[in-house]
Parts: structure tokens; C-alpha cells; sequence
């Protein structure tokens, strides 16, 4: 008998190992408070050590924490108007996933300007000395897609790798997800080339919201597969894949390129969390930090946040 426990403690044990080298899915966020509405959202960690967030709203939405937790709204990125996003907006104020960023002493924020169901879009950038609202200067158009492009130049990130050179990614459904190089020292576009890091031909190209980040020897990419903006009917998850270069090929822990519909999935609607998606990572202090927009059960999309960790070289959500 005892050698018999022994033998099941044995297997328990390499069980409970082996299920630790898989990514846990659908765990609830992490506690928050205050103005939690958001949708679209990025944070950046502020040289101070407070926190920013951007997301999706009138003429780009802010809010800012001091301790990552308790969210208070902070204005709007333009207050006084994108004048110079309307052709893409057919007219309307709202500007879609913004990506929040601090090199060289400013922020940075990749922004969207289009509407709903159209490739008819634009990329802008804008830079402020502290992300308070009113003290954003726009830069310019980085990139545009046309009606007949195959491709949708909204939902930008940008990626510094290990030699220093600025990528940016982007992409809503159509052809999928595509990247571009940067000029560091503009923010803009620095050549031609369009690359394609990830795609759903047999999904009804049902893939955007890239975000690309790095731990270790890997570059990984995060995307949303599946259907927003439908509050708790949304359909949205979370999933990744990984790559050793920036551009690619990344694929999930099948081996399955992204390009062909592969991704890991790492959350998706449980509970009381409806269409988990349109995520961004940033490093603070205790690692890297997962935050992105979920629906609750009236609707309302909210702020989610939880911690990533690295098992065998793959992210685990907790």
C-alpha cells in the first residue's frame, strides 16, 4: 500500500509538471477599480512610475493610475479635434487603437482613423513630452489603405528589436496581419516593403489587433482571432505565436505558421468575461503586464489586466 501511494504521488507529481508547461486559459482578471470602461487598450509606464492607458474614443481616449489598479479618465489626446482624420472617418470623432510608447524622451502613439467595415483607413502618429491631454502634436500620416488594398492599415504597434530598428505592425482582417520598418528618428516609414506576419484564410480573415513584444531569444506576437465590438455576443480571444526574428515566420506550439491560421489560444469568453481581446503587454517591475478589453455580462467593455509568465519559452497568463 505504501509503495503503492508512493507510485500515485509519482504520477501526480509529472502531472502536475507537465500541466505547467501548458498556457492556462481563461483566467479572470486581475483586480481594478475606479473608471474601468475601455476598449482598444494600450498602457505605457510612465518614467515617474505612474501609468497611462489610451483606447479607442473620441479624438483617442486617456486614462491615467498610480498604482496600476485604480483608473481615473484623463481627457482626450486631442481635445480640440483630429481635423485631419475625418476623410477616413467619414466624419466622425472616433479614433480607434491607439499604441502608447516612451523612447527618446516623448511618447509616441500610433493611432487609427477609418470606419466600420471599411479598408478605407489610415495609420498617424503623434508624440507629446508628458501623454497629458491637449499636449499631443500630430506628425503625420505613416500609412493608408485603399477600398481595393486586400489590406487595412488600423490596429498599429510598434516593436523595437534587439538591434534597435522600430518595426510596426498592423492589420484587420482582409489579407491579415502586415509590418513595416521605421525610421527611428521620424516614426515613420522608412521603406516600401510590406511584410505579412500572420493571416486566416479559412476564417474569413477573422484576425487583427497585432501587438509584438519580446522575452529572451523570442519575439511574440499577440493577436485577436474572431469578432468584436458585439458586447457580450463578442466572440474575441486572445491568441500567440512566437518567432526567434522580428518578422517572422511566428508560429504557435503546433508548429503551425500564423500565416496559415495558426495561434495559440491564451484567453477567450468564460464566465462572466465575454470576448477577451485587442490586447497589449508592457514590463513593469514584477514583468511583463497583459492588459486588454473584455465585455461583462450587461455589455460594457472593461479594462482586464493580469501578469504574463514564460514556461518553456511560451507565455502563461495568471
Amino acid at each position: 500500500m505504501f509503495l503503492r501511494q508512493i507510485a500515485v504521488s509519482g504520477i501526480l507529481a509529472v502531472a502536475a509538471a507537465a500541466s505547467a508547461l501548458v498556457p492556462r486559459q481563461n483566467v479572470n482578471p486581475g483586480p481594478v477599480s475606479g473608471d474601468t470602461f475601455i476598449h482598444d487598450p494600450t498602457v505605457v509606464k510612465t518614467p515617474g512610475g505612474t501609468y497611462i492607458a489610451a483606447y479607442t474614443g473620441d479624438n483617442v481616449q486617456l486614462k491615467t493610475s498610480t498604482d496600476r489598479t485604480r483608473w481615473q479618465n484623463a481627457g482626450a489626446a486631442f481635445p480640440n479635434g483630429a481635423p485631419w482624420t475625418t476623410q477616413y472617418t467619414k466624419g466622425a470623432k472616433n479614433l480607434w487603437a491607439p499604441d502608447l510608447s516612451y523612447h527618446n524622451g516623448q511618447y509616441y502613439m500610433y493611432y487609427s482613423a477609418s470606419s466600420f467595415g471599411s479598408s478605407r483607413s489610415a495609420i498617424f502618429l503623434a508624440t507629446s513630452p508628458s501623454g497629458a491631454s491637449g499636449s499631443w502634436t500630430d506628425r503625420g500620416m505613416v500609412i493608408e489603405s485603399f477600398e481595393n488594398t486586400g489590406w487595412n492599415a488600423i490596429d498599429p504597434n510598434l516593436i523595437v528589436d534587439a538591434q534597435g530598428k522600430w518595426w510596426l505592425s498592423l492589420g484587420s482582417f482582409w489579407s491579415g496581419i502586415k509590418m513595416i520598418a521605421l525610421n527611428p528618428s521620424t516614426g515613420k516609414r522608412a521603406d516600401n516593403q510590406l511584410i505579412s506576419i500572420a493571416a486566416r484564410p479559412d476564417a474569413g480573415g477573422a484576425v487583427e489587433a497585432p501587438y509584438i513584444t519580446r522575452n529572451g531569444n523570442y519575439y511574440y506576437l499577440w493577436v485577436s482571432f474572431d469578432r468584436c465590438c458585439q458586447g457580450a455576443a463578442s466572440t474575441y480571444r486572445i491568441m500567440v505565436g512566437r518567432s526567434t526574428s522580428v518578422t517572422g515566420p511566428y508560429v504557435d506550439k503546433s508548429g503551425r505558421q500564423m500565416t496559415q491560421g495558426g495561434g495559440t489560444q491564451m484567453m477567450a469568453s468564460h464566465d462572466s468575461i465575454h470576448g477577451p481581446g485587442h490586447c497589449a503587454v508592457f514590463t513593469d517591475n514584477d514583468g511583463d503586464v497583459l492588459v486588454y478589453h473584455y465585455y461583462n455580462n450587461a455589455g460594457t467593455a472593461q479594462i482586464g489586466i493580469n501578469r504574463i509568465r514564460y514556461d518553456n519559452g511560451w507565455p502563461v497568463i495568471f
